[in-house]
């Protein structure tokens, strides 16, 4: 072997060693994962270093470094690149009950709003024996970097059989779920000026879906709480409140009963609140939380809790502006986010009948242009919901009203065409 070559070979390994490193995620400042990459670069480099001095070639060894910065990431993952032409491939998960005719709507705005977006569709049988489409959703999201997606079903209710929603939270690393709850001034509610921002802890509590019956007739289900995954939904909700202008966080938990668990999440918010001294921090125990949402909800401006606590107060404020057909949900990970609607229910009663809400499901693919940064494009989309829902009074049966799923999406398009002329007419 020619030093010429030998010289190549190196600079050869050293490019894969650096590669490699960082696609299997060794290169990471966990403390865990930061020793297992020292112990892994000293071996490489001896390897190199031995390689060199066969063929009498001086050779560093390859500056492997290791990221020494904040461990908890506070921010949403960075959009995708555009591809093709400027357009994006989102994956698409429809799920089951509605979700498919709801996604139906969606393309078909998009189609006449000429969105840059191509669907990758992934369907999910909530009857199949393995895993294999869950599998290809997981492989696809990892490749798009966003879906959207309907209410994925699981109807095994046996031990060992994990809910495909939370295992897709679990995959993804989706720690935190964010519902902007608000009024809608065309529908009428018991309360008004209604603005709440809820943080769910995403992949803990008792959705660990831990549970064991120790002895006949008595089972036991373990509640998770972590010190990292707490700290960084915390940051997550007081990074948000600082960049969406908000006041006040309040912390939902029961740690006057769960004291280990609980305590755990509670102090270690209170802990992120010292950093943020400008944001107002208070804590309120669940179930008075529930009474206050159904009392006087004006009074909540940012709200973070753990996963169950999430699910239950979620679905309460959704009901609070007009139920579950309006609001929608974002997923945040480190790398991914996934869109939904807000209360991820089924609705399998309504399929067929062309009577379900699309607004939700609408206001998701909003959500998801606006991560894309197609801001003309998620303006557009989201000034028609807005017409339709407040001015038009184009309201399907879950609102009062007698307009059909088709009507809302005609009106939508229809206001899509009105917004496109006004902003035409403002650059003539």
């Amino acid at each position: 072997m020619t030093q010429k070559k030998a010289l190549k070979n190196v600079n050869l390994c050293k490019k894969n060693v650096r590669s490699w490193c960082s696609t299997t995620g060794l290169i990471s400042s966990a403390k865990k994962e930061r020793k297992i990459y020292l112990k892994m670069s000293r071996k490489v480099q001896k390897i190199i270093k031995s390689l060199a001095a066969l063929v009498d070639v001086k050779v560093s060894a390859p500056a492997l470094t290791v990221n020494n910065a904040r461990t908890f990431t506070a921010a949403p993952p960075p959009p995708p690149v555009a591809k093709y032409g400027g357009r994006y491939t989102v994956t698409m998960l429809p799920g089951d009950g509605i979700g498919p005719e709801l996604m139906s709507n969606v393309k078909e705005v998009f189609r006449y709003a000429g969105i840059p977006v191509d669907f990758e569709e992934v369907y999910l049988s909530p009857v199949m024996d393995n895993e294999e489409d869950l599998y290809d959703a997981i492989v696809s999201i990892k490749r798009n970097g966003v879906a959207i997606k309907g209410n994925i079903e699981t109807r095994e209710n046996r031990p060992g059989v994990i809910s495909r929603n939370v295992e897709l939270r679990n995959e993804l690393d989706l720690y935190a779920y964010v519902m902007h709850c608000k009024s809608f001034p065309g529908i009428h509610t018991r309360h008004e000026d209604v603005d709440i921002m809820i943080v769910r802890q995403n992949m803990e509590g008792e959705y660990a879906m831990l549970e064991h019956e120790s002895v006949h007739g008595v089972v036991e289900s373990l509640k998770v709480i972590t010190r990292k995954n707490s700290e960084r939904v915390a940051r997550f909700a007081f990074e948000l409140a600082k960049k969406e202008g908000r006041r006040k966080v309040t912390t939902v938990h029961k740690a006057n009963i769960m004291k280990v668990s609980d305590g755990l999440f509670l102090e270690v918010c209170r802990e992120v609140a010292k950093e943020y001294p400008e944001i107002k921090h208070e804590d309120m125990i669940i179930d008075n939380t529930c009474m206050q949402l159904v009392s006087r909800p004006q009074q909540f401006d940012v709200m973070i809790m753990t996963n169950l606590y999430g699910a239950i107060v979620a679905n309460l404020t959704c009901g609070l502006v007009g139920g579950p057909g309006l609001l929608s949900g974002i997923n945040y990970g480190t790398k991914y986010a996934v869109f939904e609607p807000g209360t991820r229910n089924h609705g399998r009663n309504l399929v067929g009948k062309n009577i379900a809400n699309p607004i939700a499901m609408l206001n998701a693919s909003v959500d998801l242009l606006e991560h894309l940064n197609l801001k003309h494009h998620s303006h557009l989309i989201r000034t028609a919901i807005d017409a339709t829902v407040n001015i038009d009074h184009v309201h399907t049966p879950d609102l009062g009203g007698m307009a059909s799923s088709s009507d809302v999406i005609q009106s939508v398009i229809k206001n899509i065409k009105e917004e496109e002329k006004r902003i035409d007419m403002s650059y003539a």
